[in-house]
């Protein structure tokens, strides 16, 4: 189960919204959608949480790049929310590299169906190499996110389960975001 929510800081304090990501296909719409949040371009958090498995949290200021952090890059990576977030960019790697280098592959002998038997542990080599591990394990982005806002690094990296109501807890911020859930 996932739960989202948008947590604008505004002159009275913390205003929160539930929100829908299905119409939500990249981290830039997602910083849109925060951006209508707060029409004084004050601070939003998009708070993201699937239930036992991996929480996010996109910052936005105003028109600056939103600033990301994944408690767990690899299952949020089985995740159409977690894909959202875990971009290029932030898996430190280069735009359109999914893992799989087509040039290293050896195709030679795949028309007929016969494989070159010479080539079979290369090319072992080569699928284990991509995909999946492509992904790291445990948390990825700016862990330092909320640093100012009251909750460090070290208190952020540490989050597991319920990481949205502690996060909404610190902020000052739990009261409005439980009217939302």
């Amino acid at each position: 189960m996932y739960f989202a929510a948008l947590l604008a800081r505004t002159e009275d304090g913390w205003e929160a919204s539930d929100t829908e990501l299905d119409d939500v296909e990249t981290l830039s719409d997602l910083a849109d959608l925060a951006r209508d949040a707060s029409p004084d371009e004050d601070t939003v958090l998009v708070l993201i949480e699937q239930e036992d498995g991996w929480f996010g949290v996109v910052r936005v200021d105003g028109e600056e790049d939103p600033r990301v952090y994944v408690s767990d890059a690899a299952a949020a990576a089985r995740s159409s929310y977690g894909e959202i977030l875990l971009t290029d960019e932030l898996l430190g790697r280069e735009p359109g590299d999914d893992g799989t280098d087509l040039d290293a592959l050896d195709l030679d002998g795949t028309e007929d169906g016969e494989p070159d038997d010479e080539d079979d542990d290369a090319d072992d080599g080569a699928a284990s190499a991509g995909g999946a591990d492509a992904v790291p394990h445990g948390p990825v982005g700016d862990a330092q996110i909320l640093e100012d806002l009251g909750v460090s690094e070290k208190e952020l990296r540490s989050m597991t389960e319920d990481a949205v109501t502690e996060i909404a807890d610190a902020l000052g911020a739990s009261e409005v975001l439980e009217t939302v859930r």
